[in-house]
């Protein structure tokens, strides 16, 4: 699933080809789950004529503010990617919603396994106000972040993976971030000392801008796989240390990294560097 890295990336390559200013000339829905938020009818009739100002993300939503005070939020989910296509390239199977923008171009949303959903309201803060931080804003604090890990006693692998805790993070992200701070992903959030609250709260922004400045992760060649518009892979699949790294070298210490289930969820750890007991 693509994380705020991913998003993030998204978003600024959307922004490089200057969508923001263009108008919504017409849109068409392949598959109709795809919208979550109004029918299919009601969205293509909706957003019509709409300009685009600007794209922004929270957590892992892709916002589009449009005209008339609507916003077009879009999750990824697992699959999803948007392509920007010229208008007269044939549509493949897995587009499932298409925007028209002015003579030229479309933007596409592509979701091989069709979870990925798509909302067109006036009211995105019935969702987004759910979310917890940004972890790369200045207002996430060690002691803001050190507060949060005492309202509950969760493990801190699933804890970290909840939306409503901190927003963008996933996997890849919490895996990387947990072996940086030296923290077994089944310790609980009361169990961290404070010095381990500060490590970890460094761990995050620093895995989360490694993969900024790699364009996102992706893992592998398949259709599903995480791609920027423009089909252009994420480079940071090179520079992860646990993920997806099971029975390599743990790259501090040189013991075998384990591949563990936490909350029903593949986790990544060197059984060393993180031990499950303080």
């Amino acid at each position: 699933m693509p994380e705020l890295p991913e998003v993030q990336s998204v978003v600024d390559a959307l922004r490089r080809k200057i969508i923001p200013g263009r108008r919504i000339s017409g849109a068409a829905v392949y598959w109709a789950k795809t919208i979550a938020e109004p029918d299919p009818a009601d969205f293509c009739r909706a957003i019509n004529g709409r300009t685009i100002r600007q794209i922004t993300r929270r957590g892992k939503y892709i916002l589009f503010d449009l005209s008339a005070g609507l916003t077009l939020m879009i999750h990824l989910r697992m699959t999803g990617r948007l392509n920007w296509e010229p208008r007269d390239q044939p549509r493949n199977k897995h587009e499932h919603v298409i925007l028209v923008l002015g003579e030229t171009h479309t933007l596409r949303f592509q979701d091989t396994r069709k979870f990925g959903r798509i909302w067109l309201t006036a009211a995105p803060e019935k969702i987004l106000d759910r979310l917890g931080p940004e972890p790369l804003e200045a207002s996430f604090t060690v002691e803001r972040f050190s507060a949060m890990l005492q309202t509950t006693n969760r493990q801190i692998k699933p804890l970290l993976l909840d939306q409503h805790f901190l927003a963008g993070l996933g996997n890849i992200y919490v895996d990387e971030a947990l072996w940086g701070a030296r923290i077994h992903p089944q310790r609980t959030s009361r169990s961290l000392t404070v010095h381990e609250a500060g490590n970890l709260h460094r761990a995050i922004p620093h895995v989360l801008n490694k993969g900024l400045k790699h364009l996102g992760t992706s893992l592998g060649k398949g259709k599903s796989n995480f791609y920027l518009p423009g089909n252009r892979p994420g480079g940071n699949a090179d520079e992860l240390n646990v993920f997806r790294r099971t029975g390599k070298a743990c790259p501090r210490c040189g013991s075998t990294i384990l591949r563990i289930v936490v909350a029903q969820r593949s986790s990544h750890i060197c059984p060393d560097c993180q031990k499950k007991h303080p």
